[in-house]
């Protein structure tokens, strides 16, 4: 590679840096060409970015950004190292999970998702587990929503309850006079019994 075409390469990794917030290393050797497009495919659709780099570029590429000190995650760049650029935090690590319950790899090196650094494959789980921004803001709406929908829900009750009960103690107000109404007249209409 001539000095000219690591300087394009190192602005290519520069570029999908740039605004990334969710940023994953992983390790994709051992796959063969098959599975390695089938990842991708499954990236692709997921709206993951993977771009395969060499650790020297990318270390290079990551001195250069301003704004993060990516020095933390340097140490996991050995071997093959495929880069993977994301909007949701834990769909890279989900992607990967799902394709390891087939094949051994591809294997978590290090990632950068929302202002923390994690380093080895056994932050994988942890990683599949942060919930995305999405997920929190519907789960934030949902909590308030509750309270609220069970206010509407008894007020929309209310209104058949008072209803129902009114229903209930017309009957029993209709049977109570039919009731004493037998007694009356034998009290007014005969004589008192002679004792």
């Amino acid at each position: 590679m001539t000095k000219d075409q690591k300087v394009v390469a190192i602005q290519e990794i520069k570029d999908l840096l740039q605004d990334a917030k969710v940023v994953y290393v992983a390790d994709l050797e051992g796959l063969n060409a098959a599975k390695s497009s089938d990842f991708r495919r499954q990236a692709f659709k997921q709206n993951i970015q993977v771009k395969v780099v060499k650790n020297t570029l990318l270390q290079k590429a990551m001195e250069q950004m301003e704004g993060v000190d990516y020095s933390e995650m340097f140490q996991s760049f050995k071997g093959n190292s495929a880069l993977m650029i994301a909007e949701t935090a834990n769909a890279p690590a989900k992607l990967i999970q799902g394709f390891r319950k087939k094949e051994e790899k591809p294997a978590l090196k290090s990632a950068f998702v929302q202002e923390t650094f994690y380093v080895g494959d056994n932050n994988l789980d942890m990683l599949a587990n942060i919930k995305s921004r999405e997920e929190m803001i519907g789960e934030i709406i949902g909590l308030l929503q509750s309270p609220i929908q069970r206010v509407v829900s008894a007020l929309q009750n209310k209104p058949e309850t008072v209803e129902a009960k009114a229903e209930e103690a017309a009957p029993a107000a209709a049977e109570a006079p039919a009731a004493e109404t037998p007694e009356t007249p034998a009290a007014e209409g005969e004589a008192p019994a002679a004792e």
